[in-house]
């Protein structure tokens, strides 16, 4: 028996391939969030307006977000390792531009590329880590290891950037990347293996093109009518954005394969999962830029403190991916996400009492507070999603699970980052058009830079009022119309002999890895 068990014992070269791996994923999830408390030193280095700050924080997220499906179908027609090489060296190349950047426009457009190098690295990683392990339990096992990597990265991104700039310039936040990608160039081709693929993957280059020009116009105009406001060209953009988006959700019900199958979202459980896939990351991710911004600039704290102040909540955050399973087994999903919302929701609510004179300790029990949501949001999202639907929909249910992950992060700085510029717009001493550019003008009067202060700290206790409402409200419809039995209704058949829920946790990733509509096969 000892020997049979032997048979499928993964041995160094796997653990060695998984770290290889593993190294490419946390920075590609870390550069979704290490600029957040980079953007005040950007912003004295580059001066970018209103709406280029925002352009440099959230174009990475929309780049990803947007083509994770079709880099999955890519890697299914050219080789899955062949297109993580690929990502990864361009990855590595985006990140210098962006480190060296002149200009806002300059970093924007290297931030751009390095999303696109982001969204080919995720599906064909996932799928070259799970052809390392031939058991179904170690390769749960490495996934759930993947997962935990990859909501690190995320969480403790703001920290690593605020450590590097305590000590060198802005740039080192896209420098520190380079080491991890050359070796890994440098040592997959004798570690990792090519992805075997049943068939080829559907390329639909106009849905792609349909997805991200609609999502892009729309953001610009959402931006520019709360830094600049309304204007006819504003609001054509963003009626051609609208426009664009409802072609292309009417031409994905048309299609046999649609790159987003929008029929899965008649299942009320699947809804419920994907949108908390999508808000909490959309609070987190604005609310931690603004708050780096308000721990260092309307507080003065040095950038090392205020990295060191965001870690209490990272490491929460990542302890509560680890251990959501175990939570979810006790008290169900239903509870489970029930919990998650009402978590981020008080989280926020503990941003409210903070002012321009003062409020760290607000700060740092809001981030352990809705840290604890945020972990179960990032655990729990892509299985339930999985889970409600029909194993043959797995593939598109797990796909877009992980792309609003991606869209949430990008949505939530050009979102609610937009509401913080409005409110600043309206309330601050209307000299420029945002808090950075404000404090950059020379000979303020300290009443004038009190002023701007206040606005500044009135629009993240908007941010963080308006995204703990939205919480409530889905934790309350989470309550009402999720059936108390989700593990009984939905599970049968999906996890009854797997108690630890490694078989569930390795079809949620084998499915994210397959990239969309093809079949994705459950073990």
């Amino acid at each position: 028996m000892k020997r049979t068990t032997d048979i499928h014992k993964p041995g160094p070269r796997a653990w060695l391939g998984m770290a290889v791996i593993l190294g490419p994923v946390l920075l590609v999830a870390m550069d979704g969030s290490v600029l957040f408390l980079a953007m005040p030193k950007v912003t004295e280095a580059l001066a970018p307006t209103a709406g280029q700050a925002l352009w440099a924080l959230d174009i990475y997220g929309f780049v990803v977000g947007s083509l994770l499906i079709t880099f999955g179908s890519i890697g299914d027609r050219y080789g899955r390792l062949k297109l993580l090489m690929s990502g990864v060296a361009l990855f590595g190349l985006a990140s210098l531009g962006a480190a060296f950047a002149s200009s806002p426009d300059m970093l924007i457009a290297f931030r751009a590329l390095m999303g696109l190098a982001g969204a080919t690295l995720l599906p064909s990683a996932l799928a070259v880590l799970g052809e390392l392990f031939e058991d179904p339990r170690q390769r749960a096992q490495a996934i759930g290891v993947f997962a935990a990597a990859f909501a690190a990265g995320f969480a403790i991104g703001p920290a690593v950037g605020g450590q590097l700039l305590s000590h060198f310039w802005w740039g080192s936040v896209f420098l520190v990347n380079l080491p991890v990608l050359v070796l890994f160039l440098v040592l997959a081709p004798f570690l990792l293996r090519e992805v075997a693929t049943s068939r080829a993957g559907r390329i639909d280059v106009l849905s792609t093109v349909q997805s991200v020009a609609g999502l892009l116009l729309s953001i610009y105009a959402v931006k520019h009518l709360a830094a600049e406001g309304w204007s006819v060209t504003v609001a054509a953009v963003g009626l051609a954005g609208l426009a664009v988006l409802v072609w292309f959700v009417r031409r994905q019900l048309t299609l046999e394969h649609p790159l987003i199958d929008f029929r899965l979202f008649r299942d009320r459980v699947f809804t419920v999962a994907i949108i908390t896939g999508l808000l909490p990351l959309a609070a987190w991710s604005a609310t931690a830029y603004l708050s780096g911004v308000y721990l260092q600039s309307v507080l003065g704290i040095p950038i090392l403190r205020a990295a060191l102040l965001a870690l209490p909540g990272a490491l929460l955050l990542t302890v509560t991916c680890i251990v959501t399973p175990m939570l979810v087994a006790r008290i169900g999903k239903r509870t489970a996400l029930v919990t998650c919302h009402l978590f981020v929701a008080a989280g926020l609510l503990l941003l409210l009492p903070v002012a321009s004179s003062g409020g760290v300790g607000w700060y740092i029990a809001s981030t352990v507070l809705a840290g604890v949501g945020y972990g179960i949001s990032f655990s729990l999202v892509a299985e339930t999603a999985v889970a409600a639907v029909p194993a043959e929909r797995a593939g598109s249910a797990a796909a877009i699970a992980e792309t609003s992950n991606e869209l949430g992060n990008a949505l939530g700085i050009a979102l609610l980052g937009s509401l913080s510029v409005l409110v600043f717009r309206l309330q601050g001493p209307d000299l420029a058009g945002t808090f950075g550019e404000t404090l950059g003008l020379p000979g303020l009067a300290p009443a004038v830079i009190d002023e701007a202060k206040d606005a500044f700290v009135t629009g993240l206790r908007a941010v963080a009022a308006t995204a703990a409402l939205l919480h409530v409200v889905l934790g309350l419809v989470t309550l009402r119309r999720i059936p108390k039995g989700l593990e009984d209704e939905r599970g049968a058949g999906r996890g009854s002999e797997d108690p630890g829920g490694e078989g569930s946790k390795a079809a949620v990733a084998e499915a994210v890895a397959a990239g969309g509509e093809r079949e994705a096969a459950m073990p």
